[in-house]
């Protein structure tokens, strides 16, 4: 596996031991795939996904330490570059080879979305090979899912598959000497109960190539992160809570869920500081925005 660099420098110990207290673990004496399943896991469950920084006003730096010092001293979440981009550099730090990976997100009708609208992880334990991470999706697997195995793949969040996106999205025509190579190189589609979620480049990326995406993420009228406010996380139950502007959402393992909406800034301010961990001075707001 070619790895592109996951860091410009390296988690000093300090925020590698404040991510790791935050996630309630301990530092693994070997990059296994046991330890990875249970960081994975205590990740979602410990750093919400939110996008609250589009609303608060607050720039995104793609910096390793800048994004681990968000989630470590600040007390926040982020979105797919952010929680990714931190995840990385920690796995990183622990003795995992960590590739970044740029992907597109389907949208409605099946689109699908910008370049590098999304990051997840490539990661290779050093007992069971290689595995795709991705604690910036929202809701999606509870676990890593195994890189090479193209059957499905059961998980608490849903039935998931990896499959390759064929010849056109890989770019490959031709002869078989190209298309044996393709399997390695091929854009790979990542499935969830039967729908697909987002399409994989193979390409190994770095974390600044991420930046237009994040910018066009932070700032486009079109942006579903502009439109909206999200801060959502995995229970202890397997379940999810969400909250959206002022609706809070709680959702069990077996898909029940109950609503509510949030009469006032008091009541919003209290569920972000105790189901979300996230002190905040103010509520946010979606604000009106023009061109991106």
């Amino acid at each position: 596996m070619d790895s592109a660099p996951v860091a410009s420098r390296p988690l000093d110990t300090r925020l590698v031991d404040a991510y790791l207290r935050r996630l309630g673990a301990e530092e693994p004496a070997w990059p296994t795939v046991d330890v990875l399943r249970e960081l994975h896991l205590r990740h979602l469950r410990a750093v919400p996904f939110e996008n609250l920084s589009v609303h608060l006003g607050e720039e995104i730096e793609l910096e390793p330490a800048r994004l681990v010092e968000k989630i470590v001293d600040a007390g926040r979440g982020g979105f797919c570059y952010e929680l990714n981009g931190a995840f990385g550099a920690l796995l990183a730090a622990v003795g995992f080879d960590v590739t970044l990976l740029a992907a597109r997100v389907y949208g409605e009708q099946g689109r699908l979305g910008i370049p590098y609208d999304h990051l997840a992880l490539r990661v290779r334990t050093v007992d069971a090979g290689d595995w795709l991470a991705d604690v910036g999706f929202g809701a999606h697997s509870h676990y890593p899912l195994r890189w090479d195995d193209r059957a499905e793949q059961e998980d608490p969040g849903g039935a998931f598959r990896i499959v390759e996106a064929g010849p056109d999205a890989a770019g490959v025509k031709g002869g078989t000497g190209r298309a044996a190579r393709r399997s390695e190189a091929a854009d790979l589609d990542v499935v969830r109960n039967g729908s697909r979620e987002y399409r994989l480049e193979a390409r190994p990326r770095a974390l600044r190539d991420f930046r237009a995406g994040a910018w066009w993420h932070r700032t486009a009228p079109e942006s579903h992160f502009t439109k909206s406010l999200v801060c959502s996380r995995v229970t202890l139950d397997g379940g999810r809570v969400t909250l959206s502007g002022r609706r809070l959402k709680v959702t069990a393992l077996d898909g029940t869920s109950e609503e509510r909406d949030l009469a006032t800034d008091e009541e919003v301010l209290a569920v972000y500081r105790e189901r979300f961990g996230i002190e905040l001075g103010e509520v946010p707001t979606v604000k009106p925005r023009g061109g991106a």
